[in-house]
């Protein structure tokens, strides 16, 4: 089996500022936040179990992908894939 390559920094990094935001965010921040996390968290647990190596880029794609298929999919209403997408912009910045 390959050795995993995991950004573990980033991933730690994404994950606190998740648990951050919970004491100030708004109902629609909190939403999107759970939302996101659960595409994020699929994403890094996904290429994980394919014992791929990955890095930030390929993370960030494999959420995008996800987020569009869930979008496309009727998952959200037009106000909160603005939350999403608008969380999803602060967290490719971290």
């Amino acid at each position: 089996m390959n050795q995993v390559s995991i950004p573990a920094q980033y991933i730690d990094t994404v994950a606190d500022y998740f648990d951050g935001l919970t004491p100030q965010a708004t109902d629609d921040q909190l939403f999107a936040a759970g939302y996101l996390r659960g595409h994020f968290d699929l994403a890094v647990g996904s290429l994980e179990v394919a014992a791929e190596s990955f890095d930030k880029p390929r993370l960030c794609s494999w959420v995008e992908q996800s987020l569009a298929k869930a979008i496309a999919g009727g998952e959200l209403t037009a106000a909160d894939q603005q939350h999403v997408q608008q969380l999803w912009q602060q967290i490719q910045m971290l």
